[in-house]
C-alpha cells in the first residue's frame, strides 16, 4: 500500500511493504509517543508512590536510549546498570511506568519489524485518558497488523484509533491508513468513505493535501 500511488491516474492495487511505504507516518507515530510519554512522566514523577517512583527512575534511562537508533537494544534489554523497558514492564507490573514501558516496547518492536512482539506489548497498554497517546498506541497495533497482512484486524484498530479521540493530529492520520487497508481488502466503497471523511472534516490536515487522488483511485475501482 504505497503512498506513491497518490498521483497515478491508473488505479493500482496497493503492494509492497506497508511499513516501508508508510515509514514516515509510523516514525511520526513513534516520535509522538516518545514526546508525549516524556511529558507525561515529568508530571507523574511528582506524585508517585515509592515502588512506582523507582520504576519511573529506571524508565528515564531507557527513554534516553529509545531516542537513539543505535541504542534501542539497550532501551529494550537494559545496559546492566539500568533496566530496559522489557524488565520494567515485568518487574513493575500494575504501575503507570510499566504501562508506558509496554507502549515503548510496542513502538520499538514495530520499528524493528518484530510485529508479533509489538502487538503483544501494545495490547498490554491501558488507556491513560490522553486524547493523543491512547489513539496513537491503538493505531500502532493497526500498523503491526497491516504489516502482518492481517488487514481485517488492521481495519478494526484503525477505526478504534480514529474514533477514540477526534482531533486533527491523529484522526486524519488513521482515517488515511484505514482507507489504504480497505483498498488492500478491495473494499473500495469504504476506502472512499474514509478518504471523504478526511476531505470534509479535516481539510487543513497534512493528510488532506493529496486526498483527491486517493478518492479518485477508490472511485475508479468501484
Amino acid at each position: 500500500m504505497s503512498n506513491k500511488n497518490v498521483n497515478q491516474t491508473e488505479p493500482k492495487k496497493p503492494s509492497g511493504s506497508f511499513f516501508q511505504d508508510n515509514q514516515k507516518s509510523i516514525t511520526f507515530i513513534v516520535g509522538g509517543i516518545i514526546l508525549l510519554i516524556l511529558l507525561y512522566l515529568g508530571y507523574q514523577r511528582l506524585y508517585l508512590a515509592p515502588r512506582a517512583e523507582k520504576a519511573a527512575n529506571q524508565l528515564y534511562k531507557a527513554e534516553e536510549y529509545a531516542a537513539i537508533d543505535s541504542l534501542q537494544a539497550k532501551a529494550i534489554e537494559g545496559d546492566g546498570s539500568f533496566l530496559g523497558f522489557k524488565e520494567i514492564a515485568e518487574e513493575y507490573s500494575n504501575t503507570k511506568s510499566a504501562n508506558i514501558a509496554n507502549a515503548y516496547l510496542g513502538g520499538l518492536y514495530l520499528r524493528q519489524g518484530n510485529f508479533q512482539e509489538a502487538i503483544k506489548h501494545l495490547q498490554k497498554y491501558s488507556d491513560t485518558g490522553s486524547d493523543i497517546l491512547d489513539p496513537l498506541v491503538t493505531g500502532l497495533i493497526g500498523d503491526a497488523y497491516s504489516e502482518s497482512k492481517d488487514y481485517k484486524s488492521a481495519v478494526t484498530h484503525y477505526k478504534k484509533a480514529a474514533q477514540k479521540s477526534k482531533n486533527t493530529y491523529t484522526t486524519p492520520l488513521f482515517l488515511k491508513k484505514l482507507g489504504l487497508v480497505y483498498e488492500a481488502l478491495e473494499d473500495f466503497k469504504n476506502a472512499e468513505q474514509a478518504y471523504q471523511s478526511i476531505k470534509s472534516d479535516y481539510p487543513n490536515s497534512p493528510e488532506a493535501n493529496m486526498i483527491d487522488g486517493l478518492i479518485a483511485r477508490a472511485q475508479a475501482k468501484q
